[in-house]
């Protein structure tokens, strides 16, 4: 029996009393990834994504661990419910134009002091002063540097359209600004190296491709870890106080964590290793986040058709945001139909041994993004569930 094959057999008699569709995490999984990620993060603490886990009792259990501190967030609403769940450190990684959220944020010593906020505009100061409602509780302020790789004179970029400070030059002058402005308070520098983290680079028949992907992410590295220096020294003359400065993901830890610069690791798809996670050359995670969809109709020899599934992950759409059928082994979409939303025919000879009423587990292309479709989360231990979680789902919220 291959390893996969034994973790079918695991997961159809932990969830034998459950009908699909159900989604699982499998706790050993769960914490050899975490511990690969502080493996990789050299002794710098990772800030977990919660992005990337929307479960509020994994977070705690990763977060229980040594050299796991804070939580990225991804909405202000999302931080503040963390904050009053009891999470002290959340860093909202996107800026916000959230007004009530703003009000309610400088109105509030606890959580002024737990939430810090993002920005790469003054436009945004703004906003939350026009916000406050009379809130005087100052703000904790992150700025965002933009880590794209520009080429050519700027002819060519490459990596994400995010914040529009590139230089040192412009971070200082946004710092100075906030530095005079009353209410707030430069804590922090962000910079998201998405097109080292986030893009695989080994394509699965396209070497050619990866070659390139390899040598981009080389360039970049280089490229990035001398203005992120420069950056950070120029931001620590404005605002020595500075705590923290945040750089990387799950795709790039040992890299932006051997940064001098660079005080912590942002991560937290490592945990779950969706199916985007396969095509890297530097780490191998164990998929811990799957789901399982039942077997509804068998149409014909090598084929049966399960309900649902169709869960794509975001992105430029193409292949690699759809869920992959993943045990048991050898099944493959109908090119004619793919995952549907509420039929999915799926190909191949172990489809002739599978029964009506039978699971069919996939892994999702994205991590957090399971959690949209479920309310909640059975956890695996061995062939046996030992708890079922909410996600955020579960609790009422979906915060995009």
């Amino acid at each position: 029996m291959t390893a996969r094959a034994a973790d079918r057999a695991r997961y159809d008699r932990a969830t034998a009393h459950l009908d699909a569709p159900v989604a699982i995490v499998d706790l050993e999984a769960f914490d050899a990834n975490a511990d690969d990620l502080l493996r990789r993060a050299g002794g710098k603490p990772i800030r977990v994504a919660s992005k990337s886990v929307r479960c509020r009792a994994l977070l705690e259990r990763v977060l229980a661990r040594d050299g796991f501190a804070g939580v990225m967030s991804f909405t202000l609403a999302e931080s503040l419910w963390l904050a009053r769940s009891g999470f002290e450190d959340v860093l909202l990684a996107y800026p916000s134009a959230d007004r009530a959220r703003y009000a309610e944020l400088t109105a509030d010593p606890k959580l002024a002091s737990a939430v810090t906020v993002m920005i790469d505009d003054v436009a945004q100061l703004d906003l939350v002063d026009a916000a406050r409602d009379g809130g005087r509780e100052v703000v904790r302020v992150c700025l965002e540097l933009d880590t794209s790789l520009k080429l050519f004179g700027g002819r060519v970029r490459v990596g994400a359209r995010r914040s529009p400070l590139h230089s040192p030059a412009e971070v200082a002058d946004l710092a100075r600004a906030v530095a005079r402005r009353p209410g707030f308070e430069v804590v922090g520098v962000m910079a998201y190296e998405g097109h080292v983290a986030g893009v695989g680079d080994a394509v699965a028949g396209r070497p050619l491709r990866s070659r390139a992907v390899r040598l981009m992410q080389a360039a970049a590295r280089r490229e990035l870890a001398e203005r992120r220096a420069a950056v950070v020294r120029a931001v620590r003359a404005v605002a020595p106080g500075l705590e923290f400065v945040n750089g990387g993901g799950t795709g790039s830890v040992q890299h932006t964590a051997a940064e001098e610069a660079v005080t912590e690791i942002a991560a937290g798809s490592g945990l779950y290793v969706p199916r985007l996670f396969d095509n890297y050359t530097s780490f191998r995670g164990r998929p811990a986040a799957l789901f399982a969809q039942p077997v509804v109709r068998r149409p014909g020899v090598g084929v049966v058709t399960v309900l649902g599934g169709g869960y794509p992950a975001s992105g430029a759409a193409g292949k690699d945001r759809l869920p992959v059928p993943y045990l048991p082994e050898g099944l493959r979409y109908d090119p004619q139909e793919g995952p549907g939303e509420v039929q999915t025919p799926l190909l191949g000879t172990p489809a002739d041994d599978l029964l009506i009423g039978d699971k069919v587990w996939f892994r999702h292309a994205k991590a957090g993004e399971l959690c949209e479709r479920f309310d909640t989360l059975h956890l695996v231990e061995g062939d046996t569930v030992t708890a079922t979680v909410p996600t955020y789902r579960g609790e009422g919220h979906t915060f995009l």
